[in-house]
């Protein structure tokens, strides 16, 4: 089992592949990242040799923040929005979503499961 940046990365997996299993690396970031190591996209991670994955960890550690750094360097950031009160801030801080959808319906991944609230009951129409 290959151990990159804290994260266990599968062993019988392509590298390129293999990689994206840690937070703030994608397919992108993990070519080029091989790519300045000198490994090969297509090789198992079961094949690398311990002298591949220290270049491909001296390339991570110089070129990218990724895993507790960069969770950390978001939460900051969102939790900056949110002691500045702006409308960013607010809708973090309730729960909603923050980039303009609709909430009257739908949005029920950030409100999570519906709360039923008893309502008035409607009046019988006249025909």
């Amino acid at each position: 089992m290959a151990r990159i940046e804290g994260v266990n990365i599968p062993t019988e997996k392509v590298v390129g592949i293999a990689l994206t299993y840690i937070y703030g690396i994608g397919r992108t970031t993990a070519k080029k990242l091989l790519e300045t190591a000198n490994v090969p996209w297509h090789k198992r991670v079961n094949a690398l040799t311990e002298d591949e994955l220290n270049r491909i960890r001296d390339a991570i550690k110089a070129s990218t923040k990724v895993e507790g750094e960069l969770r950390r360097e978001n939460a900051m950031a969102v939790k900056r929005l949110m002691d500045l009160g702006c409308y960013r801030g607010l809708r973090h801080r309730k729960g909603l979503p923050v980039r303009g959808q609709r909430t009257r319906t739908n949005a029920r991944t950030r409100k999570g499961p519906r709360k039923t609230i008893a309502g008035k009951k409607m009046a019988p129409t006249k025909k």
